[in-house]
């Protein structure tokens, strides 16, 4: 299959399964939340929060094994992938070995970071639990060489077949352990199978099928040297993105315990929702911009895709973002109870700033591509620290709320402001253009809120139903709105495709 098709099936597949995970957690999260109870799925999240920290020593390394992969395909260097593949293969395994000998050193620690916020009960299971999951991540990063291999060559079906298959296996596997009694323990143990199921599965497919050889001969020294330098920016990419999304459980844990960890997890979770649909469509053209700056591409080529995406982005999170202003409080009762409200204004206050990076993530693809995401690293880095000592002191303050004031305002400084300065100062692209068309798309959802929002105040029900028919006439207004006074014909082309091949079909 060609690569044009690769990419619109990888994209449609992408939102296949962001469609199918939203509705599994529909249903299944409010069953988990009440069965698992908020101290035991607090306590999980706590755990995975904390490990997920050692994700960091992937040191960028995937992404290079992406963007090198594509270049010396691009280049037609095919005798030297083995070399680059046996590479990246030896420095997954010291990096794995790295990642065990921390978390044990994790296990032995965790009365002295937990102790004055959780029981005793909890301190025993999370020792398990951290072992468990420490095991996970260190047998992960070898074979986590294969799926950026696999998107290397731009076979995005596979790749996302499995993932598919992986998130509808999860819920049908992990309800009847719940309803066995087992809980924050069983659902480590079977993230951990079905984690090595999947990688073992790009294995094969990378063996069996795209025929990859790995040498662990003929290593070059300057590339190696090139690689470091690249992916210590991407490193620290990484480190900002722990910090933003994992650091909050993790002060929350020491500070307040098990409780407020489970509320903010359910934030971080609906913030990675948010997230997904930005990423199902930027997350598959890192290798074409790769080609096109190896092809030496203009300035208004790549900056004409960044803008064209990132309307596209807009679209379907603006959407999201204002109808979850309007029925967030809603929803947010009916899926997790009335224990989790204070999720509801947490996820607000963190979706608003969030929706800047996430329609402009394109860019960063760019950077990669351009090898250039050195100012955009230093400044992350330089926020996130400067949110995590705030988050620490404002928690202290104000709680819980305080922790979500300190990552929302990194968010709008260093994404908002100061990136969006470097991508029109230094990389060229058309910032004020785009935003220009971002506001312009930005008008039919305020009315349509404003017209619904209007509605609910007059009818003042809550109920499903009334819910559900203001649901309809926000999409409604919304779709007529953007159809007749924003979309580009461009876009409207876009939904007007797949409409008429359905048409066809059912003629």
């Amino acid at each position: 299959m060609n690569s044009t098709k690769q990419l619109k099936v990888g994209v449609f597949l992408s939102y296949l399964t962001l469609a199918l995970s939203n509705v599994i957690a529909l249903a299944y999260t409010p069953f988990m939340l009440r069965m698992m109870g908020q101290s035991e799925y607090g306590l999980y999240s706590l755990v995975a929060s904390v490990v997920a920290y050692l994700t960091v020593l992937d040191f960028g390394f995937g992404n290079a094994i992406v963007r090198y992969t594509s270049k010396y395909r691009a280049e037609q260097r095919f005798d030297e992938l083995s070399s680059l593949f046996g590479m990246f293969l030896l420095m997954y395994v010291g990096i794995g070995l790295l990642a065990f000998s921390i978390g044990v050193g994790l296990y032995f620690n965790v009365d002295w970071l937990f102790d004055r916020s959780m029981t005793v009960a909890e301190l025993s299971k999370a020792r398990i639990m951290i072992l468990l999951m420490v095991f996970n991540v260190s047998i992960t990063f070898p074979l986590s060489l294969f799926p950026s291999i696999i998107v290397a060559h731009e076979n995005f079906i596979f790749h996302k077949t499995v993932n598919l298959v992986r998130i509808l296996l999860q819920p049908c596997l992990m309800i009847p352990l719940l309803l066995m009694g087992h809980k924050a323990l069983g659902m480590v143990v079977l993230m951990t199978s079905l984690n090595l199921a999947s990688l073992l599965t790009y294995c094969w497919y990378c063996f069996f099928h795209l025929k990859i050889q790995i040498s662990f001969f003929s290593f070059q020294g300057s590339l190696l040297k090139e690689i470091s330098a690249y992916s210590f920016f991407v490193f620290l990419t990484i480190i900002v993105d722990r910090a933003f999304w994992s650091t909050g459980q993790f002060i929350l844990g020491m500070l307040n315990g098990t409780k407020d960890v489970a509320v903010y997890a359910l934030v971080v979770q609906l913030c990675n929702y948010y997230m997904a649909f930005s990423l199902a469509i930027s997350g598959v053209f890192l290798p074409k911009m790769t080609q096109l700056v190896v092809e030496k591409r203009s300035h208004k080529e790549i900056s004409d895709l960044f803008v064209k995406i990132g309307r596209i982005q807009f679209i379907i999170l603006g959407y999201i973002l204002f109808g979850f202003i309007l029925f967030g409080r809603e929803f947010v009762f009916y899926w997790a109870g009335e224990n989790y409200g204070m999720v509801y204004p947490l996820a607000v206050m963190l979706m608003i700033p969030q929706t800047v990076p996430l329609i402009q993530n394109l860019g960063i693809s760019v950077l990669q591509a351009q090898n250039r995401q050195q100012f955009r690293a230093f400044v992350n880095f330089t926020v996130a620290l400067a949110s995590v000592f705030a988050a620490y002191q404002l928690t202290k303050r104000f709680g819980i709320i305080g922790c979500a004031i300190a990552t929302s305002s990194a968010l709008l400084v260093g994404h908002g402001f100061i990136l969006n300065w470097y991508y029109k100062a230094k990389i060229h692209l058309d910032i004020s253009s785009f935003w220009k068309q971002i506001l312009k798309l930005g008008i039919p959802f305020v009315i349509s809120a404003i017209l619904v929002g209007g509605v609910k105040f007059l009818i003042s029900e809550n109920d499903l139903s009334a819910v559900f028919l203001e649901a309809v006439l926000y999409t409604l207004l919304c779709f007529v709105l953007l159809w007749f006074g924003a979309c580009s014909p461009f876009e409207k082309e876009q939904l007007l495709v797949p409409l008429r091949k359905l048409w066809k079909k059912v003629k």
